[in-house]
């Protein structure tokens, strides 16, 4: 759904623009993070963009030695940058890269732990070789 004119004028409606919201390190730093952890290209261009829009494409250019155009053209979804493009608006922007291990999925297993103490009302089962016992209730 688009935002036509007369919606903004009779409504004060406009169209969302995360750019207007990046304006602490922090934020920028948790938003990236977020996208990179999603793992899609187009949406780490797109956030980028965003960021770069934020502090101002003018000084990211000369920060980084890209021109404006090159600027636009790179952070375009779609567009496929090299990873040098890439890294130097990084740290144009003052963002470093980090790499973290994956966390492990939880999965749900069941477990069972055995003890050779006879406890009230639990009885060991003959014992059949190895570490397999079996408890039964008395």
């Amino acid at each position: 759904m688009t935002v036509n004119q007369e919606a903004i004028e009779k409504h004060g409606v406009r169209p969302f623009d995360a750019a207007e919201y990046l304006d602490d390190d922090e934020v920028i730093g948790a938003y990236l993070s977020e996208i990179l952890a999603d793992g899609d290209m187009d949406e780490l261009l797109e956030a980028l963009g965003e960021v770069a829009r934020a502090r101002g494409m003018t000084r990211l250019a000369e920060d980084t030695g890209l021109g404006r155009e090159s600027l636009y053209k790179a952070l375009t979804p779609g567009a496929k940058p090299r990873f040098d493009t890439i890294n130097r608006i990084l740290k144009g922007l003052g963002i470093n890269l980090r790499a973290e291990p994956v966390e492990p999925q939880v999965t749900r297993t069941a477990m069972a732990t055995y003890t050779r103490d006879r406890r009230p009302g639990m009885k060991a089962g003959p014992h059949k070789g190895g570490a397999k016992n079996r408890l039964k209730r008395a």
